[in-house]
């Protein structure tokens, strides 16, 4: 008798044994669960380039330029361009610092401050040979990364212009 009930039991068993490894080969097989973790994790591996592009842009480069660090003066003045020209680059940078975390905003923020980054690369050749031109470059790479992949935005923020316009 009892070795009927442990046969019974050791059926019972491997049916739902079956049954288990079954379960766990069809959720484990899914490419379901995997795709929200990838995709969540390379959107916070994007937020965390953002976050990033926001600290260089505003402390590293636009501070400077907007506290007048003697840095920041003398590159401006030896090109030329005197505190008017300082402020303004600083502004336009800090101004797309910001604009980075704002979900609307980002991928034209990442945009405009690839734009500005040009700018940086032309000056870099034709001010300073070349000294440094490969910096604006590297951060052109980021930048462009982050305009793409929020791009989704950009349907949103036309929309909102265009309300915005119709109103006033």
């Amino acid at each position: 008798m009892s070795s009927g009930a442990a046969g019974g039991l050791n059926a019972d068993s491997s049916t739902d044994r079956s049954a288990q490894e079954t379960a766990m080969t069809e959720t484990t097989a899914s490419p379901a669960p995997t795709v929200p973790a990838r995709g969540r994790g390379l959107r916070v591996a994007l937020r965390g380039v953002q976050v990033l592009l926001v600290l260089f842009f505003a402390v590293a480069s636009a501070l400077p330029k907007l506290i007048a660090h003697s840095s920041a003066a003398d590159t401006f003045a030896e090109m030329g361009w005197g505190d008017a020209g300082m402020y303004a680059i600083g502004v336009l940078e800090l101004t797309g610092a910001v604009a980075l975390l704002v979900p609307v905003l980002q991928s034209a923020a990442a945009t405009a401050l690839s734009a500005l980054m040009v700018g940086a690369f032309v000056v870099q050749l034709t001010y300073f040979d070349g000294a440094n031109a490969a910096t604006p470059l590297i951060l052109m790479v980021p930048l462009l990364i982050v305009a793409r992949a929020r791009r989704g935005h950009n349907e949103e923020l036309r929309r909102l212009l265009r309300a915005r316009l119709r109103r006033g």
